[in-house]
């Protein structure tokens, strides 16, 4: 592992322990994403010009990596530009529940949470 990209992924993005339970939950309901990690990226579209998006994938050449509560999590080196500080939580609620992503590079967000303008 490179540690220097290692450690620049530590401040890109986190996982809380709820977001990393989520994710772990499923993993074991997923046999087909055994063995891959969780992969946030930014692409473009939405409302807003940019978009998160949260895939599981294996690791490529110049991903960024970090571990957090058992959970590996992958950042390609255009969305690290993007993502800088960003927190992934998991809300369990029935309205507005699912991944909730906390990017303090956003100058702007959609509604919908899905989107945003850096």
């Amino acid at each position: 592992m490179d540690t220097s990209a290692d450690a620049k992924l530590e401040t890109v993005v986190r996982l809380t322990e709820g977001a990393a339970s989520h994710v772990r939950s499923m993993l074991t309901e997923q046999p087909e994403n055994a063995g891959k990690s969780l992969r946030v990226y930014v692409e473009d579209g939405g409302c807003s010009g940019l978009q998160y998006g949260l895939t599981f994938d294996e690791k490529r050449e110049k991903d960024l990596t970090v571990e957090d509560f058992g959970i590996t999590v992958l950042v390609d080196p255009f969305s690290a530009n993007y993502l800088q500080g960003t927190v992934i939580d998991f809300s369990e609620n029935l309205t507005g529940g699912g991944f909730k992503i906390s990017n303090p590079n956003a100058r702007q967000s959609c509604g919908c949470g899905n989107s945003f303008e850096a």
